[in-house]
């Protein structure tokens, strides 16, 4: 499987995105619910009260979601953030930073060249993540197993965050819930980033 390579399980609820109108798992869209003033609030861990509205995680679809789309989702006017897109990367890269640090401290994630190349040549990694300003010739010298997921969505400082330091350019989380929940929340991170690089540091300006 390709790097960020990803087979469907069929067992995945599915949802209609309000922009494509297309029908996926629910992993790849972002819900978002109408509060109490009209007004359209991302729902990033999909626990919010209300009904469920479904966008892609896509910048350019988010972006799209303002001319209309949420209105007729909500059949009714609502006020949408102008940068309601920005806000959901933030929240996002959060999430991502918390679920890797988690890993860590349940020992399920290393960080540093030698000891992810150790995870990978006793296959223990389910995930490879290598930070977006990292040099391309050293993440070049690891690689990404077989049936792993792979992602260079967070910034070296992003991955310091989360193991405790100051920069972070090759970690690796070995199986489990926790490395699912990363490549879950890493993907749909991606889908914000990939057409703008990331901003930085999650919670922080540049």
């Amino acid at each position: 499987m390709s790097r960020g390579g990803r087979t469907k399980d069929r067992a995945e609820p599915e949802r209609r995105c309000l922009v494509t109108g297309e029908t996926g798992p629910k992993q790849g869209l972002i819900r978002f619910v109408v509060g109490p003033e009209g007004e359209v609030v991302p729902d990033i861990l999909g626990r919010l009260p209300g009904r469920g509205m479904y966008v892609t995680a896509d910048r350019a679809v988010l972006e799209a979601a303002k001319t209309g789309q949420f209105a007729r989702g909500a059949k009714g006017k609502v006020t949408v953030p102008d940068d309601l897109a920005d806000l959901i990367e933030d929240q996002l890269a959060r999430r991502v930073c918390d679920l890797v640090a988690m890993a860590r401290k349940a020992g399920l994630a290393v960080a540093g060249f030698e000891k992810v190349k150790d995870w990978l040549a006793s296959r223990r990694v389910r995930c490879l993540l290598q930070a977006s300003d990292g040099s391309e010739r050293g993440k070049g010298k690891l690689w990404t197993p077989e049936g792993a997921r792979y992602f260079d969505c967070l910034t070296g400082d992003e991955l310091g965050l989360a193991f405790g330091r100051q920069n972070v350019i090759h970690a690796a989380l070995s199986s489990g819930g926790l490395a699912d929940r990363v490549v879950e929340e890493a993907a749909r991170l991606k889908g914000l980033r990939q057409h703008d690089g990331g901003k930085g540091v999650a919670g922080k300006e540049d």
